[in-house]
């Protein structure tokens, strides 16, 4: 009898225990089979607006790789930027590469430096080099050479490029006191390293940003080069500055063929320009400077521009006061013609192009592209994500804010097209790909310039010059590396014949057959990447 309680004991405890089993995997099916209704994965999200383009190979003419859903840029992608082959897809306003291929997962917010030689150009493609900078690059220049003094400088700082802030020199009038000079250098604040940001359009190229990790920014550093850069005290007889032949009145270029230096001198190639060069590196026509620092001291020692040299140039600054004692307190060595280059060169980076009407366009058509199905209705999109309504409404703002007309809207279409090609050399945010074309331009001529050949001796680079940008290009005539073409009319008619035969002509140069509309929309275009200046102070110099 006892052994028959235990089984059943046994047996009770064995049915409770099965029994609870049971329940609980009824309870876990339910819970798999209950709808998610977590608002984070319902969402609808858009690509940042303004993102990184992939560094450009130097061997390739793929400048950048195509964006995902994840990566739209808000300038335009060339056939020419992507990986995958632009016949893939037509091109419409907005690149086909930008064009996102699925909601991605985070919400918007709201919303050529100057030659040894005087010379400038605008018409061929342009090209972008650089060394992608990492996160520490500019923090580990406070005990390089070229950076300021070590125990001057404070935490790295971001800063937006292309305001006033850091081009607008001193306060005050009149040249600068020697006081006023003391008080600006003791002050830690204009010796910390700063973080540019790049603005709207250009930002997309963030990766190209070169020179930095050699020769970080500062406050100090940029107003010292703002100062050499329109001191005409530089050249061997105080009448040309760096400003004589790219001069912010005509868009850091000079509207002359030739650039003109001491005793009226003429060089043999067009002022290039003087801006953005944050994104560049090889620097003149034919690419000779391997830095915009090496660039900045070639004219003072060229005898027809400002006919001076290095040695003299330092001891006339060493002469000066006010000179010294900022060389002194940022450079550990003070006055020497390196630094000299290093002050400039900064000054010219902190020179940028702003947003262009096509840039605030192309926000707007991306955010539309990503967001269509949503703003079918917007009446309830507002009811239902009043945060994204509220984004879409302020990008269509902006964009009427700075319109951009139908032909400019086709022309941008023939630019990034795969017939016109434009983007096989004009790519990325500064549409340039750095490199060095042969277009034709000049080589008719009986001696024509052997451009890029003269540095590299290779034979293919004969008669091939560094793509220009075409930003701000309107304002930066004549054009060309030899300042042929007065206006970009004539520019377009160039391009538009496959410019002039010659053996070592560039691949990418055809014959494009446009009509008198169509080349009125590419002229339209070009126009509309026009995007203002920081204000620049070209007087306030040291007494």
């Amino acid at each position: 009898m006892g052994r028959f309680l235990i089984i059943v004991v046994v047996l009770v405890v064995i049915a409770f225990a099965i029994n609870e089993l049971t329940r609980e995997k009824r309870d876990d099916l339910k819970q798999v089979e209950k709808p998610a209704t977590s608002p984070s994965t319902t969402d609808p999200v858009v690509p940042p607006l303004d993102t990184e383009v992939a560094k450009p190979s130097d061997d390739s003419t793929s400048e950048e790789a195509k964006p995902t859903a994840e990566s739209t840029v808000s300038t335009p992608v060339s056939p020419a930027e992507s990986a995958t082959s632009a016949t893939e897809k037509p091109a419409p306003p907005v690149p086909p590469e930008a064009k996102p291929e699925a909601k991605p997962e985070a919400k918007p917010p709201a919303s050529e430096g100057s030659s040894s030689e005087p010379t400038t150009d605008t018409s061929s493609k342009p090209s972008e080099t650089g060394s992608k900078p990492t996160e520490n690059n500019d923090k580990t220049a406070a005990g390089n050479d070229q950076g300021s003094e070590g125990n001057d400088q404070g935490p790295e700082t971001d800063i937006l490029l292309g305001t006033a802030e850091l081009t607008g020199g001193l306060p005050g009038e009149g040249p600068l006191a020697i006081e006023e000079i003391s008080a600006w250098v003791e002050d830690p604040a204009n010796h910390a390293v700063l973080n540019p940001q790049l603005p709207k359009g250009l930002a997309a190229g963030k990766s190209q940003i070169s020179g930095l990790e050699k020769n970080p920014l500062t406050r100090a550093k940029i107003e010292l080069g703002r100062q050499l850069y329109f001191d005409p005290r530089l050249s061997s007889d105080s009448t040309i500055s760096c400003a004589s032949c790219h001069d912010p009145q005509f868009g850091y270029a000079k509207n002359t063929q030739f650039g003109v230096g001491v005793g009226g001198q003429q060089g043999g190639r067009n002022s290039p320009v003087a801006y953005n060069r944050i994104l560049s590196g090889e620097q003149f026509w034919d690419g000779r400077a391997d830095s915009l620092e090496a660039q900045a001291v070639g004219p003072i020692a060229n005898p027809i521009e400002m006919g001076n040299t290095h040695e003299d140039v330092v001891n006339t600054l060493k002469g000066i006061e006010g000179y010294e004692r900022q060389f002194d307190k940022i450079f550990p060595d003070g006055v020497t013609i390196d630094n000299v280059g290093n002050a400039l060169a900064s000054f010219e980076r902190a020179i940028v192009t702003g947003p262009t009407p096509w840039d605030y366009h192309v926000d707007l058509i991306n955010f539309e592209q990503a967001y269509e199905a949503d703003l079918e209705d917007l009446e309830e999109l507002k009811e239902e994500d009043p945060e994204l309504y509220d984004q879409y409404m302020a990008l269509k703002q902006t964009s009427e804010a700075h319109p951009l007309d139908e032909s400019a809207q086709r022309g941008g279409e023939l630019f990034f097209s795969e017939r016109v090609g434009c983007t096989a050399c004009h790519a990325g945010a500064n549409f340039t790909d750095e490199k060095h074309h042969n277009i034709g331009v000049g080589m008719e001529a009986e001696e024509p310039d052997a451009g890029r050949f003269s540095v590299t001796q290779d034979e293919s680079h004969r008669g091939a010059f560094k793509t220009p940008t075409v930003r701000n290009v309107v304002l930066t005539a004549p054009y060309m590396h030899d300042g042929s073409q007065a206006t970009l009319e004539e520019v377009v008619d160039w391009y538009d014949k496959g410019g002039h035969p010659n053996a070592q002509l560039d691949e990418k140069i055809k014959k494009l057959n446009l009509t008198d509309q169509e080349k009125a929309d590419l002229v339209a275009f070009m126009k509309s990447l026009t995007g203002d200046f920081p204000q620049v102070e070209r007087g306030r110099l040291p007494q």
